[in-house]
């Protein structure tokens, strides 16, 4: 498989190269140049692992034989804490949530972070090449790429994270971690801040000199592809044929309402993706209205979602704009030099064909823990909470399913707040509190973070 720049459609990179690059010189996302399609036929039968083989083959290249590749999937689900490693949950008639907490960090992110960071050992181990590794991250993804690159060779990790806007569960899976190799930067900012000096670093000369960056945002193809594997095997578990299936997705970065997309894309018979924002909601304004205009971050219960640049909208935008890089360069330029672009109605009418756009406020957010705990006695962390108000209200035939983003037991605050209840901690969380943090905080100032990233390669 070859990939393409949104930002310029006309090169052409392969595999290897994209996982390592994150992103492109030019500034963009990399996109496979075509869509491989997979027969529904196929996943019957199967185990997570053999569809997750299923769907990510057709975009490597032979730098990873198919040997290989199993042996880096079964290798990523071993350490996954639930037989079907992402159970569905039916609460009532045509209404699941798809659980994608049983990781090592307790969230989502595990599926896809795991899977990369066994899958740089493998490529590292032959070329033996040394890589730094970057982040940003609004709550999750900083924990998952820790526990997924702790103590690697030939890896060193620098996360970013927004100083007290993540909760402290969150902070403390990141900075508890005490091996040489890892370094948490908290900056005095936003993620967006963060996610900005990331990019800022990618496209710095001096770094691209002394070392070899990887991103493991999702701004890397590899994270999207290996979180369109749960989508399939949301679809094999239910073991219905000539169905559609409508998705919620709560989101900050897009990453994961994408994959979705892309199963979409794959043959998945998707009809409608319900894209949940919490207070943040440019999303709900760019879908909606086409009106992307960027405000203040709100804190609010759903930290991972505090976000107002979405970095993965990119990508569907390349989608939406026949894969015309001019188009999504104007559009991008104008959007980061003013706060805000209108959309062009083309634009806007390809992506309501299957995204509904809601926003969620943090009122509703406590509301709807406190609903599903009472009617289904069904405890969701604040984030799947956000889905969840949207699943309430959905009143159709098909099959509705929500996506569990986290653990309810990392925003235990938010639960007790919610419902009155202490939730316990589970085992992989119970000494937390009791270790030492290892962090340092930065201001929000790109020439600090990369003289700091410099000095400790």
């Amino acid at each position: 498989m070859q990939y393409q720049s949104t930002r310029n459609n006309k090169i052409k990179e392969s595999f290897t190269n994209v996982l390592f690059q994150g992103l492109s010189k030019d500034g963009g996302l990399y996109m496979p140049i075509l869509w491989p399609r997979i027969s529904l036929d196929k996943l019957k039968n199967k185990s997570y692992e053999e569809i997750a083989f299923l769907i990510i083959n057709p975009f490597t290249d032979k730098n990873l034989s198919e040997e290989r590749l199993r042996k880096v999937i079964d290798k990523t689900y071993k350490c996954f804490d639930h037989d079907k490693i992402a159970p569905l949950v039916n609460l009532e008639k045509n209404k699941y949530v798809l659980e994608l907490f049983y990781g090592p960090t307790l969230a989502f992110k595990d599926y896809a972070m795991q899977f990369l960071g066994n899958l740089f050992s493998d490529l590292l181990q032959h070329s033996e090449k040394n890589i730094t590794v970057i982040g940003a991250t609004s709550g999750d993804t900083g924990s998952a790429a820790i526990n997924a690159f702790k103590a690697k060779k030939n890896v060193k990790v620098f996360i970013l994270h927004p100083h007290d806007r993540v909760s402290e569960v969150q902070r403390r899976q990141m900075t508890t971690a005490q091996e040489q190799n890892i370094h948490n930067l908290a900056i005095r900012g936003t993620f967006d801040d963060c996610q900005k000096i990331i990019k800022q670093l990618f496209l710095n000369k001096d770094l691209q000199l002394k070392t070899s960056l990887t991103a493991v945002n999702s701004i890397n193809w590899a994270r999207l592809i290996a979180q369109v594997v749960y989508y399939f095997w949301a679809y094999a578990q239910l073991k219905k044929e000539n169905i559609d299936l409508n998705f919620i997705v709560p989101t900050g970065n897009f990453g994961n309402v994408f994959s979705a997309r892309i199963a979409k894309y794959m043959g998945l018979p998707i009809k409608n993706l319900h894209v949940a924002t919490n207070e943040n909601d440019i999303l709900f304004h760019s879908i909606n209205e086409g009106k992307m205009i960027i405000k203040e971050v709100t804190k609010t219960y759903s930290p991972s979602m505090d976000i107002q640049i979405s970095s993965n909208f990119e990508r569907q935008l390349f989608e939406s704009s026949n894969r015309n890089s001019n188009t999504v360069n104007e559009i991008m330029n104008n959007f980061y030099e003013n706060g805000n672009f209108t959309l062009q109605k083309n634009i806007i009418e390809d992506m309501q064909t299957i995204y509904n756009a809601h926003s969620v406020t943090n009122l509703q957010t406590l509301e709807t823990i406190q609903y599903f705990k009472k009617k289904y006695n069904y405890l969701s962390d604040p984030h799947t909470a956000t889905g969840l108000s949207v699943l309430d209200k959905i009143k159709n035939n098909n099959i509705n399913i929500a996506l569990g983003c986290a653990h309810p037991s990392k925003f235990g605050a938010v639960i007790k707040k919610a419902t009155g209840e202490i939730i316990k901690l589970p085992p992989s969380l119970e000494n937390i509190f009791d270790k030492s943090e290892k962090m340092i905080i930065l201001e929000n100032n790109f020439h600090n973070i990369k003289k700091y990233i410099l000095e400790n390669l």
